[in-house]
């Protein structure tokens, strides 16, 4: 993962700082993200946030769901990054764990929760992220 950075992102003709807390979790919050899913996972996230020039600040994945800190260009959308990772992270892990289509008629909800952290701390939110194993 990139460092931990506060620092204003810029593109060609717009200057942001839009860092997000998202949450989402598997079809009916089964704890299916074990056993190999949540390396793979965390690898595949990081690789679309290189791709898709999003930095991706904190990760952790739970059994039965995903949290990440993530800053996006305004001009992409925080919603056109979380329906590719879950698009692309579902295909890819019921390709790879074929336990997963059987458990399971899709891997993840339609839902998420995606909160903006500008007025928060960004290193309490981080914290929280990262500590999420520990609680």
């Amino acid at each position: 993962m990139n460092e931990f950075r506060v620092l204003y992102k810029s593109s060609s003709n717009v200057v942001y700082r839009c860092i997000y807390h998202v949450v989402w979790t598997p079809k009916y919050r089964r704890p299916v993200l074990v056993e190999g899913v949540d390396e793979r996972l965390k690898t595949i996230l990081a690789e679309l946030a290189v791709e898709s020039g999003c930095d991706l600040m904190a990760l952790e994945v739970m059994p039965d769901h995903v949290h990440l800190l993530v800053q996006v260009d305004p001009q992409f959308g925080i919603h056109r990054f979380i329906k590719l990772a879950k698009g692309r992270s579902s295909r890819l892990l019921r390709t790879e764990f074929g336990w997963l289509k059987s458990r399971l008629p899709t891997l993840w909800t339609n839902s998420y929760f995606c909160a903006t952290v500008g007025g928060a701390p960004l290193e309490i939110v981080k914290q929280y992220v990262e500590s999420q194993k520990n609680v």
